[in-house]
């Protein structure tokens, strides 16, 4: 069985989230995915990746990996290059089942559990506007009484983003960025309360029947980092995540000595080097990877060992796209520490059925799978089809000798 074409897939609709279908020269087609910058993507994987691919086994899953990290670490490898690899790597994981006609979940090893408790990151899309009712709207109690009406038992939010330096810089905020920008370097005592605000709503309307996690988005220093911890410990979160940039494990560990609060630490992370010294150091209580950014499958089941090794728990990061979450699925079935699985019920409701032929099945807060082939879902024919959709292909007709440059 041999690698015979690469395709890169993205959509207007959703600029973020690239598709990558790998095809064999018996008919299978694995798929992948990864999130941020398409254009990238698609640079690196057919201008550097389908080189090393094309015309070789698509089982040789780990040799592959090896010779792409190799290939990007010549010259930086923790961006769309690791995206990509990650992308790549499901899409070879998703092969294998087919071909050997067995979940992924069995191929690592066989499940540990056959469902898994999720949590809604409360952001909006169609009919579920979680985001605009919580953070807008103010209806954050309300919301997690829904929640749990529909059986799920823990929320995301993040009260305190709103109160993070722009990207305006002097000439004002930039809208709609919260989530994004610099470290900020001070808060203020109103700020935190109208953030505890938020948390208040929810304990106030179902009491502890919700648990809650606190998203930062690497939005503050160490000193008002561990302001935000000590004022929410009263109410027992079950998690602060991503409060400061995950790139210094030492103010990580400084700030769990200050609180009582579990870190969760965190999908900006890639590789198992970049996780090393967070798991080794004492730095984090939860451990988050992104296997649509960190490495894939291949890289991430290594994470997870590591963090076991350490009786670490695991949470997989999800805001991105169906196939992140439907290969994260197989992998949180799989391994020993698996905690809870972030999902967005605006997206697993929406539009991921648009562009996927299967339904994740979810219900009353659990995830499972079905025992299908390879990752059980492909991405529907009509997607290519599309008036908003690029797709870039590379054929093993055109690939070049490697000696040659």
């Amino acid at each position: 069985m041999k690698i015979t074409r690469i395709e890169t897939i993205w959509i207007d609709d959703q600029p973020n989230t690239t598709w990558v279908r790998i095809h064999t020269d018996d008919g299978l087609i694995g798929l992948g995915e990864t999130f941020y910058v398409p254009r990238a993507i698609a640079a690196m994987i057919h201008d550097v990746f389908a080189v090393i691919l094309l015309g070789r086994n698509p089982l040789d899953i780990e040799n592959h990996w090896m010779n792409m990290m190799g290939t990007v670490n010549f010259f930086g490898f923790a961006g769309s290059e690791m995206r990509a690899i990650s992308a790549v790597d499901v899409a070879l994981w998703d092969i294998m089942g087919q071909h050997t006609g067995q979940p992924i979940y069995n191929l690592l090893g066989g499940r540990n559990r056959d469902r898994i408790m999720i949590y809604n990151t409360c952001v909006s899309h169609g009919p579920h506007q979680d985001f605009h009712r919580w953070r807008e709207q103010e209806q954050t109690g309300e919301l997690a009484a829904e929640l749990l009406k529909s059986g799920i038992k823990a929320m995301k939010i993040w009260p305190f983003d709103q109160f993070g330096v722009s990207l305006g810089g002097p000439v004002g905020r930039r809208a709609g960025a919260e989530a994004v920008g610099p470290v900020t370097h001070f808060i203020s005592k109103e700020q935190i309360k109208k953030g505890l605000s938020y948390v208040q709503d929810i304990r106030r309307t179902v009491g502890d029947q919700m648990e809650i996690a606190i998203e930062g988005h690497a939005r503050w220093n160490l000193t008002e980092s561990v302001k935000i911890a000590r004022a929410l410990e009263p109410y027992d979160i079950m998690w602060l995540e991503e409060i400061m940039p995950p790139d210094n494990p030492e103010s990580y560990a400084r700030l769990k000595q200050d609180t009582t609060i579990p870190l969760c630490v965190s999908e900006r992370l890639f590789t198992r080097y970049g996780f090393r010294a967070v798991v080794e150091q004492n730095a984090a209580d939860i451990i988050m990877p992104d296997m649509a950014w960190t490495g894939g499958l291949s890289e991430t089941r290594k994470i997870c060992s590591m963090a076991d090794t350490y009786y670490l728990p695991i949470t997989s990061h999800d805001t991105i796209g169906p196939v992140a979450l439907w290969s994260a699925a197989h992998l949180m079935l799989h391994i020993p520490n698996a905690m809870i699985m972030e999902t967005v019920r605006a997206y697993y409701e929406g539009w991921y059925n648009e562009v996927m032929t299967e339904r994740i099945p979810i219900s009353d807060g659990m995830l499972t799978l079905p025992e299908r082939p390879g990752l059980g879902t492909a991405l529907r024919e009509e997607v290519l089809r599309r008036p908003d959709v690029h797709i870039e292909v590379s054929d093993i007709s055109q690939k070049r000798d490697m000696s040659k440059g």
